[in-house]
């Protein structure tokens, strides 16, 4: 709500401090067309795509990424950022007059950027902090290497087009692995075992995505900053009533931004029209 949110109040003393925190050494932004990228199926959807003629994607999003860091040979201070999407995808596939039936998929698709990373010998002992027992022999610092961390932003994949091909012979799609090369994790969420790849497999199906990014690298640091002290805020808390619900959602802000349409990054514009319209 609207007066929960915190705000330092006059007279609050400044100076400056040292923080240990992150920093941004490099970052690029991308989009990326992954065009006929294998789709991995259940047996059910494999015996689906061999009976349908009319198939569609009715959601995409990326289940679980994984991201690695090589340094570039004879580069100091550059890396090789890999990341590796896995999207699951459900589909919608006609089957009959009037009938239809969906069934899911796993798509994999590989990245490569290359960033700065900086570069940085020292190694790095941290305190455990466990006192709970007073005669206990105290453990030994953890030793972390001071090497750089990416980080990717993504947004959820848009879905371009999808593809039934005979052969895998007719066309060379995108795909990069095998379905036993999936994790658990991401083929414990698909509503049925993952097939095993077939290299005579009559059908097969793909689908084209696109995937706007953000990829940076951070490596923690020391900064000097301004800061003001933190004050103890004069507002109680104050828990809702499970018996008057209705009080909790009248108390609270009406969410202006949702019903407003954008045009544009960053512009904002408003159109008085009829109830139930929105203008850009």
């Amino acid at each position: 709500m609207q007066d929960n949110r915190f705000s330092c109040g006059p007279g609050i003393g400044k100076e400056t401090v040292c923080i240990e925190t992150n920093r941004i050494l490099d970052s690029c932004r991308d989009r990326d067309c992954f065009e006929n990228a294998k789709v991995f199926l259940t047996d059910c959807g494999k015996e689906i795509i061999e009976h349908t003629t009319a198939i569609r994607v009715k959601s995409a999003c990326i289940a679980q990424t994984h991201i690695s860091l090589d340094p570039v040979q004879f580069n100091r201070g550059f890396y090789t950022v890999s990341i590796r999407f896995y999207v699951k995808l459900t589909f919608e596939a006609c089957i009959g007059t009037g009938r239809t039936q969906e069934f899911e998929g796993i798509a994999v698709l590989d990245k490569k950027v290359i960033l700065y990373g900086g570069d940085c010998n020292v190694s790095i002992f941290r305190s455990s902090g466990d006192f709970s027992d007073f005669c206990a022999q105290v453990q030994p610092c953890c030793k972390e290497k001071n090497v750089p961390t990416a980080v990717v932003e993504v947004v959820d994949p848009i879905v371009l087009g999808v593809n039934i091909f005979e052969s895998a012979k007719d066309h060379c799609c995108c795909c990069c692995c095998c379905a036993h090369d999936i994790p658990e994790s991401v083929a414990c969420t698909m509503n049925g075992s993952l097939a095993c790849d077939d290299d005579d497999e009559r059908r097969y199906l793909a689908v084209s995505l696109g995937i706007f990014s953000i990829v940076r690298i951070v490596r923690p640091g020391q900064f000097l900053i301004s800061a003001s002290e933190y004050v103890i805020p004069d507002k109680e808390c104050v828990s809702p009533s499970n018996d008057d619900p209705c009080s909790v959602f009248n108390s609270m802000a009406f969410p202006i931004s949702e019903f407003t349409c954008t045009s544009g990054a960053g512009h904002h514009h408003h159109i008085d029209k009829a109830p139930g319209k929105c203008g850009c």
